[in-house]
């Protein structure tokens, strides 16, 4: 009896260090990637969705998301290979491109910018002041003009939120600042450190519900948007350097097929299960505001997330300017890798 117990013992012992040995050999050939986003709000839910639901385990990756803070220090810590990939207004793709770092994007998420919606502090509102061009005729106690938050000046609510102010001829009549992150937005909206802030129907609703602020322009939606920029316009985009495209083919052709099939899953699913799904990711504005951001971004999606030349063409206007800084335009082709999706699609058909 005895042993068998210490051949048990043995075999036991054995078993275990095989077993361990096999994890710590799984471990190390594990497939690692990451990839960064701006704000904690729904519309960067393709890649919480894609976190949550495991999409990324799915194709053989160990995912790591990281909040950059705002669009152009998202854009910064991708270009300094702190990240694999990004999510952003494709604006950071063309800049890149621009400063000599190569970048492709791999998707477009939406075809109209959903982070437009100006809030102008409640005191003022009840003032009547109560348009954006109102806005832009008030003046400071100070004299100065009225101050525009953003989340970061050249990102995604700046671009276009100058792009609709200038078409009124109301861009330069104002002060622009950037004010980071959800918390920092409402904050100085709360504190009157700003005047108005254009930003997600999130963070403006949670606004409006706290009565910091009230709705007075809204180029979002859809009869603004397309009275003033014509139609759907790539903007959002998740993106990566050409080196990662050329030199890790199988880690971009990973991170597509879970973009793309987080784009399934956002399709058919409510915003109530939308938000069950990424809640911990945007725990910083309410239920009610995340659900009805979550709405709109189902308003502006993009359901193929290929970009098409009527569509690029579309945005040039906006995107060489003096405000971004690019004169030259680069070529469609210089700023798209689209095979990655034609081969997610594919494998993983609607």
């Amino acid at each position: 009896m005895a042993f068998l117990i210490k051949r048990r013992e043995i075999v036991g012992v054995m078993s275990g260090a095989a077993a361990l040995a096999a994890t710590s050999s799984a471990r190390a050939q594990a497939k690692t990637g990451s990839s960064v986003y701006p704000v904690a709000v729904p519309t960067y839910e393709v890649q919480f969705v894609a976190q949550e639901k495991g999409y990324f385990k799915d194709e053989g990756y160990e995912f790591k998301l990281i909040q950059g803070g705002s669009g152009v220090k998202t854009r910064e810590i991708m270009a300094s290979r702190q990240a694999d990939f990004a999510i952003a207004d494709i604006l950071h793709v063309l800049q890149l491109n621009k400063n000599g770092r190569p970048t492709r994007a791999l998707n477009t998420i939406d075809q109209r910018a959903p982070g437009v919606r100006f809030t102008i502090r409640k005191d003022l509102y009840d003032q009547g002041i109560d348009t954006v061009q109102k806005a832009a005729a008030w003046k400071r106690p100070d004299g100065k003009k009225a101050i525009f938050g953003v989340s970061s000046l050249g990102g995604t609510s700046h671009l276009w939120s100058h792009y609709f102010m200038e078409k009124l001829d109301l861009a330069d009549k104002v002060t622009w600042l950037g004010v980071g992150n959800v918390d920092t937005m409402l904050g100085t909206l709360k504190t009157k450190q700003i005047d108005v802030l254009s930003s997600a129907i999130s963070v403006v609703s949670e606004a409006d519900k706290n009565g910091w602020g009230k709705v007075i322009y809204s180029p979002s939606d859809a009869g603004t948007w397309n009275a003033i920029v014509g139609g759907p316009v790539p903007v959002n985009v998740n993106f990566c350097l050409t080196a990662t495209v050329e030199k890790e083919p199988e880690k971009v052709q990973a991170f597509t097929n879970a973009m793309w099939r987080s784009v399934q899953f956002i399709k058919k699913s409510t915003p109530e299960e939308i938000l069950g799904t990424i809640d911990r990711f945007v725990g910083s504005t309410s239920r009610g505001a995340n659900l009805l951001e979550i709405g709109e971004l189902k308003d502006v999606a993009d359901w193929n997330g290929l970009i098409t030349p009527e569509s690029y063409a579309r945005g040039e206007k906006v995107w060489y300017s003096e405000l971004t800084g690019i004169k030259q335009p680069i070529k469609l082709e210089d700023v798209v890798a689209d095979k990655f999706l034609k081969a997610a699609h594919a494998k993983y058909p609607t």
